[in-house]
């Protein structure tokens, strides 16, 4: 048994296998069936046997991992095709092509961020990366699959004794670092737990914390970074799908303290970021950070700031801006742009309560703030 089994991504003599049972299941396919992608089926008698029929007939072929990267590749193109005005990156000259790196990212959509870039990665001929997932997600056998089929592998948060916490930490530490120095495989991970809800773009010192984990009695903080080829990711999108579920949820907890999460909202989010209207979509790939620092919280500032710096602004980050009384000379857009970006967020506001507003605001606005 290999030591990384229990978070690693399938190999590729899983694949079919996985495949075929994900076929057969059927949480999995009434999930399918009630996104509307497969409508014509949806009603018929035995729908579910139809869409598993069709979907044998998709993957009879695919026996690895490239092959079924191939055929997500052509599912992220249709969501962009579906849902994004403009689709642009920037800085993949920043990268060499046998080079194993470490994207820390902004973390705004639950499986869209990563996906994106290896789309973008997969297109230009760049090795695609294995992305670091919470186990938070892999409470359906179904979507646990399919990451994992999609070269995700699992950080373990959940509510487990220190010694167990700190031990499965250390594992996903070794992994990155494996992967990285040892395979030159490149690694994503976000830069906090969690998605921004707020859009504040921060890197939490508990993630390098976690990456430098398995080295620290070895390594400087510093030099082990360094060896990681960090790169900074900085994803934006003009509009989010889940904006109103994220104000939602930071109202909640604000008035509540506390915010449980309703059985299979992350689900809920992750069909509604990929189904809803994202507006303009910009990544921007940084360079190799050079890190000079023997302090967590100052290594984090530094991937903070460049992600910050490289964030792309839309005209809705000047409306929610305008809308909040902000300063925002300098920007670059019509006066025609931000009218309608300022109809689009008013249209949001009139179907939450009026205490909800600045929460989602904040959203959009946050980011004007870095500047």
């Amino acid at each position: 048994m290999n030591k990384f089994d229990s978070i690693r991504p399938y190999h590729d003599n899983e694949v079919n296998s996985v495949l075929i049972k994900l076929t057969n299941n059927r949480r999995f396919l009434k999930m399918l069936l009630e996104t509307g992608e497969y409508k014509n089926i949806k009603y018929l008698p035995f729908s579910r046997k139809i869409l598993s029929i069709k979907l044998r007939s998709k993957i009879k072929n695919i026996y690895d991992i490239d092959s079924y990267q191939n055929l997500f590749e052509g599912i992220v193109s249709n969501v962009i095709d579906n849902s994004v005005n403009q689709f642009t990156v920037s800085g993949i000259n920043n990268l060499e092509k046998d080079k194993g790196y470490l994207f820390i990212s902004n973390h705004r959509d639950i499986t869209l961020d990563s996906a994106f870039l290896n789309l973008h990665l997969h297109k230009n001929g760049y090795q695609t990366s294995f992305n670091a997932v919470g186990n938070n997600l892999m409470n359906e056998k179904w979507a646990s699959d399919l990451m994992r089929l999609n070269k995700s592998f699992i950080i373990d948060r959940s509510d487990k004794s220190k010694r167990d916490i700190y031990k499965s930490l250390n594992l996903a530490s070794e992994f990155i670092f494996n992967s990285i120095v040892k395979r030159k495989k490149s690694v994503w991970i976000a830069q906090k737990q969690g998605r921004s809800k707020d859009g504040n773009d921060y890197t939490d010192s508990s993630v390098i914390k976690m990456i430098h984990l398995n080295a620290r009695k070895k390594s400087s903080i510093k030099d082990y970074l360094n060896n990681l080829n960090i790169i900074p990711i900085s994803i934006s999108y003009e509009k989010d799908p889940n904006d109103i579920l994220k104000a939602r949820e930071l109202y909640l907890t604000d008035l509540n303290k506390n915010y449980v999460k309703e059985p299979k909202e992350d689900l809920v989010s992750i069909e509604r970021g990929i189904r809803g209207d994202k507006g303009n979509v910009h990544i921007s790939i940084g360079s190799l950070v050079k890190f000079e620092h023997e302090c967590y919280e100052k290594c984090s500032d530094t991937i903070s700031s460049l992600i910050r710096n490289s964030y792309m602004l839309h005209p809705t980050n000047y409306a929610a801006a305008i809308l909040q009384g902000m300063d925002i000379r300098g920007n670059n857009y019509s006066e025609n742009s931000l009218d309608e970006a300022i109809d689009f967020l008013k249209k949001k506001m009139d179907t939450i309560p009026e205490d909800m507003h600045p929460y989602l605001l904040n959203q959009y606005s946050n980011p004007v703030s870095y500047r």
